[in-house]
């Protein structure tokens, strides 16, 4: 029974925080939408690899460069 009040705060909660994060980004540049979305999937990918927190960190940061760099102006 706990776990199923933990679920039911637990859903609300992320959806919140996502709508939040997608409304932060209603004023980003291109660029700015690269780096931040590199970054969150660099991060996923280096916890996915490693699980420990340094992996994720640079994850993050290895994305978020080629997300900037993918979406830079030429």
């Amino acid at each position: 029974m706990k776990s199923l009040n933990r679920t039911k705060l637990t859903i609300p909660a992320l959806l919140l925080f996502a709508a939040l994060g997608l409304a932060g980004c209603a004023g980003m540049t291109q660029q700015e939408k690269g780096t931040a979305t590199g970054a969150v999937v660099g991060g996923v990918v280096g916890n996915v690899l490693c699980g420990g927190i340094a992996c994720t960190g640079a994850g993050a940061a290895v994305g978020g460069v080629i997300g900037h760099e993918v979406t830079k102006k030429k």
